[in-house]
């Protein structure tokens, strides 16, 4: 289990977030990978277990200075991603790391790592259902939601360059099937 690490990515609303917390109850050998976002917190979200929120211009210095393995502008002003220093971390723990990220950033790391990395592609059963789940949040108003909606649209057509797509129209079913991948993958 060297060195592995496991991604998980979808438009927003599409579960990832939900079936990762799964993932990190059943194995103990995977690890929350954290990424760094120049947003706000959201609600109950903490610094350093949800994110390591960052001021736009820290998250500039540190780009500037390579800390980071990916990064990008997932939305307007909005920055996410990979620090160097928690996948150093977490493999120094002997841990697989398991991500909660963006679609491109996810290809990112997938590009990075190869064979080391599986790169899983979180597909909601339709738009309107997306839009459901998004409107049920309420965490958003209705401009944002359009937005991630719109965004949803365009990462759909990403699906095909992850090494696999798990379509989730029943969350159970998504799980499951979700936790034979990560057997599989760290067993190997």
């Amino acid at each position: 289990m060297t060195n592995k690490l496991i991604i998980f990515s979808a438009p927003s609303g599409s579960g990832k977030t939900t079936i990762v917390r799964h993932l990190l109850q059943r194995f103990p050998a995977l690890e929350f990978s954290i990424s760094a976002t120049s947003r706000a917190p959201r609600g109950n979200e903490k610094h350093a277990k949800d994110y390591f929120f960052l001021t736009r211009e820290e998250f500039a210095l540190r780009v500037q200075r390579g800390e980071f393995i990916e990064w990008e502008e997932v939305y307007s002003g909005l920055y996410y991603g990979t620090l160097k220093c928690e996948v150093e971390r977490i493999w120094a723990e002997g841990h697989a790391i398991l991500f909660d990220i963006d679609v491109q950033g996810g290809l990112n790391l997938k590009k990075i790592y190869g064979v080391q990395a599986l790169a899983v592609f979180v597909r909601p059963p339709s738009l309107e259902a997306l839009r459901q789940r998004l409107e049920r949040r309420a965490t958003d108003n209705p401009e944002t939601i359009q937005r991630r909606l719109d965004k949803a649209t365009h990462e759909l057509g990403f699906a095909p360059q992850f090494d696999v797509e798990l379509v989730n129209d029943d969350l159970e079913k998504a799980k499951r099937q979700a936790e034979q991948l990560i057997a599989t993958f760290l067993a190997a």
